[in-house]
């Protein structure tokens, strides 16, 4: 497989696999999946960064435990559109997760979508910054993946 549009997903899924959504930090990975109907992402979990390798092999066990056949990963796309070096760090991630596994993988712009996320949770939830910060990563994964779902 390679990277894909995001509309091009789901035609590459088998029969109840599921997407899995990465918003890609440099201290922790948010991760959310949708249901097998691809119409809602729930929050999964946040896992801290390593080295590659490492945060591959979790990836991967996910990806058993959760029958995932594709990811769909936030690009941080600059506010003019441009990609700079975190959105190549993000496609080069892509390109070593697809040396270790063939599945098709999407980007979503995620511009904005922490920040949507921390006001949500700050306005709507009431919650106190620490809880925010255990939360703040895979929500922002959920509502990337959520874009992307509604999209198609």
């Amino acid at each position: 497989m390679a990277i894909c549009k995001p509309i091009e997903l789901k035609a590459k899924l088998a029969r109840n696999q599921t997407i899995l959504g990465l918003d890609l930090g440099t201290k922790t990975i948010g991760l959310a999946l949708s249901d097998a109907g691809h119409m809602i992402a729930s929050p999964l979990l946040t896992i801290a960064r390593r080295k590659f390798t490492l945060d591959a092999v979790e990836l991967e066990a996910l990806i058993e435990k959760h029958n995932v056949g594709a990811l769909l990963i936030g690009l941080p796309v600059q506010m003019d559109g441009t990609e700079g070096t975190r959105a190549q760090a993000t496609r080069s991630f892509a390109s070593e997760v697809l040396k270790r596994r063939d599945i098709p993988i999407a980007f979503w712009d995620e511009r904005l979508s922490t920040a949507a996320v921390q006001r949500m949770l700050t306005d709507e939830a009431d919650m106190s910054r620490k809880r925010r910060a255990e939360v703040v990563d895979k929500a922002a994964a959920a509502y990337i993946l959520q874009g992307a779902l509604d999209s198609i």
